[in-house]
């Protein structure tokens, strides 16, 4: 019966201060910085360009699937 308090007078606490470690570590992860007006046209530009990439792509590997 000692082995087990003393199992939960340890493992209890050290869990708890896990927990809060992990916690503490991903709150400023879930709210991002606020993005300037020249950062997010600049994040849209990026993905219009990887949209017109992926188009291009596509129309490429549709003429070599054709060739199969």
């Amino acid at each position: 019966m000692f082995p087990v308090i003393i199992f939960a007078a340890v493992a209890v606490p050290l869990l708890v201060i896990g927990f809060l470690a992990m916690r503490r570590s991903s709150g400023p992860a879930e709210h991002p910085v606020a993005e300037t007006d020249a950062e997010r046209e600049r994040t849209e530009h990026e993905f219009e360009e990887a949209e017109r990439y992926q188009e291009q792509w596509r129309e490429e590997h549709k003429a070599d699937r054709d060739h199969l």
